[in-house]
């Protein structure tokens, strides 16, 4: 019986005993074969531009067909895709309905809500997912708002040393399971809550300029089941915003392995490479496209881990009533659940999770904003010429999809090469998960940065958060992009606010 919240961290291992990344294939998806013309000519349109003396054929719509007016509201993320039929809007606001749903504990008066926890994060998706934008760490004693969560293991002292043992180098803590999880049900304790202090490091820039970047320490306070494991390791993480999933899971996975450059031949300091992670669904490895370190390989796989982790509810793919419950956690364990037949016993049944994975994937990425401003396009060449889009690709094709129609072959503008990359040991989390070191992160899209003030009401990036601004976060970067922020650090202040600006533009 699978109980791990973060089941990929040990799946990874069978995926990599015997596969390559070229063995990888879109099991997830029903598409069509591209022809031999097409390929010539989706490569001609998806090969970045030189010229940024104005925007691009069809630049403007970062989701192609599906992409949806441009509103500065905190609405700008909740919109369907701009393509949507009738018929399938019904089903995504029904799966808006479950996605907002508080789940209450069991037993209750209803089959529909019951088997929250035993313990938990959120009793929602939509409370992490605030207005289905990014989550933020708190600003003060008491902050009601924050949608952070801390994944946890230990080293395998076990692990087989060979060409796969990064595969193999963490297990979840026995006692606390794959992650922190600080609220609970009646009647059981929470397992800890996120302490996090803040160093500030000054950064100098070109001009004078100065920069405060906040280091976060992290640690688990008031632990409710024992002491820690001396060697834990935490990663702490804030909820990412939910535009565009379905778009993301459609690039074809050959499109995005021919990125990979595992040994920089090219020279250019990038060697992004793929995570392979084992499919719950299919038995069989396939690419990681989602989550910061790209942990799971469809929007399917990764509502489900995040049901069982996130809010304690169970799924046909994590069928365990009582969620990231160890052994260790007898009462837990033996607590009532909402397991039911009704559901495909599970708490949430597969036209449940359907449906909420058909919303995830067609939340609409908003239009551009401002492209053709001669600011934009300034900051637009630095973006290209610095060499950011090495790991921010600009533009992808999607599959054919005739089961899709939302998301079959539209030229999206993403800004992700979906590949793992080395950010320095400024961001690392020092975790492994499946194949990604603990310096490794999976590439962001950039789709909708520009709006997150006005979705999330705060400005806050990276992976846990600590970044207040966009030039912040792109002064955090390292390992890999190194050499790309020492040409930030070093370029004209008027250079670096085009940079921002044409990020904002996104």
């Amino acid at each position: 019986m699978i109980t791990m919240t973060i089941p990929t961290v040990l799946f990874g291992a069978l995926a990599a005993a015997d596969t390559k990344p070229n063995d990888l294939a879109d099991l997830h998806l029903s598409y069509e074969p591209r022809t031999e013309e097409e390929i010539v000519r989706i490569e001609a349109v998806t090969r970045p531009t030189t010229d940024f003396s104005g925007p691009e054929p069809f630049e403007m719509n970062s989701a192609g067909a599906a992409t949806v007016p441009a509103r500065d509201t905190s609405n700008a993320f909740s919109a369907p895709s701009g393509n949507i039929s009738f018929q399938r809007e019904l089903d995504f606001k029904v799966g808006n309905g479950l996605f907002r749903k508080l789940w209450v504990s069991s037993p209750s008066s209803t089959l529909a809500s019951d088997g929250l926890g035993p313990l938990y994060n959120a009793r929602s998706c939509q409370r992490c997912h605030l207005k289905d934008g990014r989550g933020h760490p708190p600003e003060g004693e008491g902050d009601g708002t924050v949608s952070m969560l801390m994944r946890i293991s230990i080293p395998d002292t076990g692990a087989a040393i060979s060409e796969i043992a990064e595969y193999l180098s963490t297990l979840p803590d026995p006692v606390y399971g794959g992650q922190i999880q600080d609220f609970s049900v009646a009647g059981h304790a929470a397992e800890g809550e996120i302490a996090i202090a803040y160093a500030e490091q000054q950064i100098l820039l070109s001009g004078g300029d100065t920069v405060w970047l906040r280091k976060p320490r992290y640690g688990i306070a008031n632990p409710g089941y024992g002491p820690l494991h001396p060697d834990i390791m935490l990663s702490v993480r804030v909820a990412p915003q939910m535009i565009g999933l379905g778009l993301l899971e459609a690039i074809p996975v050959a499109d995005i392995l021919a990125l990979e450059d595992p040994g920089d031949a090219d020279g250019d300091g990038i060697s992004g490479r793929a995570q392979i992670v084992m499919s719950s669904t299919y038995d069989a490895p396939m690419l990681g496209r989602f989550g910061l370190k790209a942990g799971q390989p469809s929007v399917w796989e990764q509502s489900a881990v995040a049901f069982a982790g996130d809010i304690g509810i169970s799924t046909t793919l994590l069928p365990a009533g009582y969620g990231d419950c160890t052994a260790a956690q007898t009462a837990c364990r033996m607590a009532p659940d909402g397991n039911t037949d009704v559901h495909d016993g599970a708490e949430i049944g597969d036209e449940g999770l359907g449906l909420v994975s058909f919303y995830a994937s067609n939340l609409g990425v908003p239009a551009r904003r401002d492209l053709d401003a001669p600011e934009v396009l300034r900051g637009k060449q630095i973006f290209y010429e610095t060499g950011c889009i090495s790991c921010h690709r600009p533009k992808f094709v999607t599959h054919r999809l005739p089961d899709q129609p939302e998301q079959s072959f539209q030229l999206i503008w993403p800004y992700t090469d979906m590949l793992l990359h080395d950010m320095g040991p400024g961001l690392a989390d020092n975790r492994p998960e499946a194949r990604a070191t603990g310096q490794e992160w999976r590439t962001p899209p950039l789709w909708g940065i520009g709006l997150t003030d006005a979705v999330s009401g705060h400005t806050y990036f990276l992976h846990d958060g600590r970044a207040r601004s966009l030039l912040e976060a792109v002064l955090w970067h390292g390992g890999e992009a190194e050499a790309q922020k020492q040409q930030v650090v070093n370029m004209p202040e008027a250079d670096r606010d085009a940079l921002i600006r044409f990020l904002e533009s996104l």
